[in-house]
């Protein structure tokens, strides 16, 4: 479906309408044909399939009310935005998917109770990534005294973007889930080095992102790092 702003006429544009898809990169909004992607039908998007259609299902025959409730309370509070920079908000089965994919994806237990605290955990400006072709590690930089890493079941979810010639300044995806740096009653180390999600290779440039997750449910908007070259 596409999103469209009027104003003397259409201003802003996203998303497809019959046979063309609206867009916006840097350089301005633009119009292409629209071409149906290709399913590789690939080991995490299985799993990923697998996260969403268990988590509807608790949503609906798990959970108490009074936990939809909650969720729906946090959800009116928590302003997001669409496609345009518009704001909107999401409904509470929307922000309960939303903070539980990863987390049963990596094993760790659901959580049920809506967040009582309405705002989104902040973003970690200090981020940022190197890595090696010998070791196939990252080594992640992060502010290791933010609330997430000194409590038990906050995590900094990393992802990893294909790696691409020195040349490229933009990237959109495809993106690969890394790993994650766990919380502690002991704030984990900084740097801290996580096997990469996709083979490294010295010369190349490769794009992260990460999200933080707290305890509590609420789960950060994603956050970028500065592009890196991968070393020897």
């Amino acid at each position: 479906m596409a999103l469209v702003k009027f104003g003397g006429g259409i201003i802003q544009a996203s998303g497809s309408i019959a046979g063309v898809t609206h867009a916006r990169n840097r350089f301005g909004n633009y119009i292409r044909p629209r071409t149906k992607p290709v399913n590789p039908n690939s080991a995490g998007q299985a799993a990923i399939r697998t996260a969403l259609s268990y988590l509807a299902e608790y949503w609906h025959s798990t959970l108490t009310a009074a936990q939809r409730s909650s969720w729906n309370t946090y959800a009116a509070s928590v302003g997001m935005k669409n496609r345009l920079g518009e704001p909107i908000f999401l409904t509470g089965f929307n922000h309960f998917i939303r903070s539980n994919t990863e987390i049963i994806r990596q094993g760790f237990t659901i959580i049920a109770d809506g967040p009582t605290e309405l705002a989104l955990p902040e973003k970690d400006t200090t981020f940022a990534v190197a890595g090696s072709e010998a070791t196939q590690l990252l080594s992640v930089t992060f502010n290791n005294a933010l609330p997430w890493a000194t409590e038990v079941g906050g995590f900094m979810f990393v992802y990893q973007g294909v790696p691409k010639l020195v040349t490229r300044n933009y990237f959109g995806g495809p993106w690969r889930y890394a790993d994650s740096i766990v919380g502690a009653v002991e704030a984990p180390t900084s740097p801290a080095e996580i096997a990469a999600g996709f083979t490294l290779t010295e010369g190349q440039k490769d794009f992260m992102y990460a999200r933080i997750a707290r305890a509590d449910g609420r789960i950060s908007e994603p956050f970028f790092c500065v592009p890196f070259l991968v070393g020897a």
